[in-house]
């Protein structure tokens, strides 16, 4: 069934192109990315054709307390088809609605070690150690990281060549605003994932995602010129001499400026 409404992640697992070993890992919990897909993977993959992977979704949505399922349904923002669901299973939603938060409701994965998750990584500077370690793992051990890594992790996943992994950074739950806007300057990354930045409400009503977007020249530049009337005039006068970006974007940019001082 499906859960009635989108991300990257799910988009991913509706068209099949995910491995064996990796809609496991989601049907037994341990992927472990926000409630919304956690919940939405485990309603699409309970009629997977693999009979293990069928039951392990089962044995997982016994595991979720059964409170803690009833209040995350009570939730505004919880489509008609979740609630259709569970109450087919005779859960339905609690009269308190649960707290926004973004933890997954459960998780049977390995916890990662703790990490300097705080500190700012930049583009391309991240330990060769951490480069290594990565650089051995399988995909789906990659998959994991990019939930529960370090944020120097996911600085590293979210360019990762496939393209599921750099998705999985996006879905973590300890993935945060300030995050999203250094990724949105990240030169080296794949213009389908900044399309995806920028298609989430929730990331772009940042003001800093949306002018770490706009200059970044990997962009799409159908996305930067919609994201242009949204900059305000000190930035846009800065769009307007930067040389790094797509020639029509510059011009567009001083246009703007040109009309707006009349």
């Amino acid at each position: 069934m499906d859960a009635g409404f989108r991300t990257p992640l799910l988009d991913f697992f509706r068209r099949g192109d995910v491995a064996r070993d990796i809609r496991l890992l989601a049907a037994q919990g341990a992927l472990a990315p926000r409630a919304h897909e956690q919940l939405g993977l485990l309603m699409l993959l309970v009629s997977d054709q693999d009979p293990a992977i069928a039951e392990a979704v089962e044995t997982t949505l016994a595991a979720i307390p059964r409170g803690s399922l009833e209040a995350f349904l009570a939730r505004s923002d919880i489509s008609s088809e979740m609630r259709t669901f569970f109450a087919g299973r005779g859960i339905h939603p609690s009269a308190v609605a649960a707290p926004d938060v973004d933890a997954p409701l459960v998780d049977t994965g390995p916890t990662e070690e703790p990490g300097p998750d705080e500190e700012p990584i930049e583009d391309g500077q991240e330990r060769p150690a951490t480069i290594q370690k990565i650089a051995k793992m399988t995909v789906a051990q990659r998959v994991q990281l990019a939930m529960k890594g370090t944020r120097e992790e996911r600085a590293i996943l979210v360019r990762d060549n496939n393209k599921l992994v750099a998705v999985a950074v996006l879905s973590s739950p300890k993935v945060s605003d300030t995050e999203i806007e250094s990724i949105a300057r990240m030169a080296s990354i794949s213009d389908e994932i900044l399309r995806m930045i920028a298609n989430t409400r929730a990331w772009i009503k940042n003001y800093p995602v949306v002018v770490a977007l706009t200059k970044n020249p990997k962009t799409p530049l159908a996305v930067s010129m919609n994201l242009l009337s949204r900059l305000n005039d000190r930035d846009m006068r800065m769009l307007s001499i930067d040389r790094n970006i797509p020639d029509v974007l510059r011009l567009t940019a001083r246009k703007k400026l040109v009309i707006d001082d009349r």
